[in-house]
């Protein structure tokens, strides 16, 4: 029998898919043109499409809006590479090894249901209000995150795998590299794409109290009562991360080719 489309997790043909993909933004779109240009929402409120291009183009020109996003880029880079080598060993140590687990655990697993905001005021009492400040802020926001993940995928590795290395004769530290680590590895890459979505969060407040960065382009928009700006800073923060969300993506798909193969 023919699959339908409603049944359950059915794959959708490409270009079904593609043209339900923007039923929802023109939708958007056509309400946000009709409240906008039809005068249902005042301007402040809500700026038309126009008045936003035209916001983005001034923040562009007057306002070295390039150069923020390169700021920002830089920061959540750092801040990310700097997660990732302290995340990733500690975490694959925890997923082997429970004594490492047992020591580390009390400490962080009460991080992650902490506001992270709340460490702001502790920040700049230790780093300042510039660049290093901005770091450890986006730092400490991806290693709560990107920590429990680590040791997740370790640890629900098939202990068959893990059994068959012992028994070939392989040591505990070839276990962990030949097996657990490349068998977690998918996981924790694909556990990217949600870092990557928090650092854009978090940049937002990570640059409030400095001018520089796209936080301060949204910090201007408040000081300076421009609703156009502020749907342009967040619009272009939107594109930037399904941009680099499709970057981590495609990575994926070219390491881990197997499992496209496998579906």
């Amino acid at each position: 029998m023919k699959a339908s489309i409603w049944s359950i997790r059915q794959p959708l043909p490409r270009s079904m898919a593609l043209g339900l993909g923007f039923v929802m933004p023109i939708l958007v779109l056509a309400l946000w043109c009709g409240a906008s240009y039809g005068g249902l929402a005042p301007e402040d409120f809500l700026p038309s499409p126009s008045e936003v291009v035209r916001g983005t183009l001034q923040l562009f020109f007057q306002y070295d809006l390039a150069g923020a996003i390169l700021i920002s880029t830089r920061r959540i880079v750092l801040a990310f590479a700097l997660a990732s080598a302290l995340a990733l060993p500690l975490g694959i140590l925890m997923g082997a090894f429970t004594p490492i687990h047992q020591i580390f655990e009390p400490i962080m697993s009460p991080l992650r249901y902490m506001p992270i905001s709340a460490f702001i005021p502790l920040l700049i009492l230790w780093f300042g209000i510039y660049e290093s400040q901005k770091v450890a802020f986006l730092f400490l926001g991806v290693f709560v995150y990107l920590l429990p993940v680590v040791v997740s995928a370790i640890r629900t590795v098939p202990e068959e795998l893990v059994q068959t290395g012992l028994t070939l004769g392989a040591s505990r530290l070839q276990v962990v590299r030949t097996i657990l680590v490349p068998a977690a590895l998918p996981e924790i890459f694909d556990s990217f794409r949600v870092m990557n979505a928090i650092s854009w969060t978090y940049v937002i407040l990570a640059e409030a109290v400095n001018p520089s960065g796209l936080g301060y382009m949204v910090e201007l928009a408040r000081t300076h009562q421009k609703s156009s700006w502020s749907f342009a800073g967040l619009i272009v923060i939107g594109g930037i991360g399904l941009i680099t969300d499709q970057i981590i993506r495609t990575i994926s798909a070219i390491l881990f080719r197997w499992r496209e193969v496998e579906a």
